[in-house]
């Protein structure tokens, strides 16, 4: 039988002014990616609006990247942003053409929906 190959990626967000940065590890970039610029990433990206990706590093074995993931977020602030710096020196929005706006729309709308149908089956 053949080995199922996966892709696991550790990336670094950032909101507009770039004051405060997220690390996280995905095995699916551009739905994480998807997840967090609709506020749906998680409760500090959404509190702190981080949705523009400024750092991304790929690995085969998920270890390796929980690893980094871990090591990274024991960096200093300064450390962290001239790794960013060294692949995206203006550090722009590495996923900014990633989505359409109505996309992202879209999929914040299905997520949302989702939660309402499990509120009320639940209730």
């Amino acid at each position: 039988m053949p080995e199922l190959l996966y892709t696991y990626s550790i990336y670094i967000l950032s909101n507009k002014n770039r004051t405060t940065f997220y690390i996280g590890v995905t095995n699916v970039i551009k739905r994480r990616v998807l997840e967090h610029k609709s506020g749906k990433g998680s409760s500090f990206t959404t509190k702190y609006n981080l949705t523009d990706l400024m750092y991304h590093e790929e690995f085969d074995d998920v270890r390796l990247a929980i690893q980094r993931e871990k090591q990274l977020k024991n960096w200093h602030r300064d450390w962290k942003i001239n790794l960013i710096k060294n692949i995206n020196p203006a550090m722009e929005d590495i996923a900014s053409d990633w989505f359409a706006l109505e996309m992202i729309k879209e999929y914040k709308n299905k997520k949302d929906d989702e939660q309402r149908d499990a509120e009320t089956s639940s209730a």
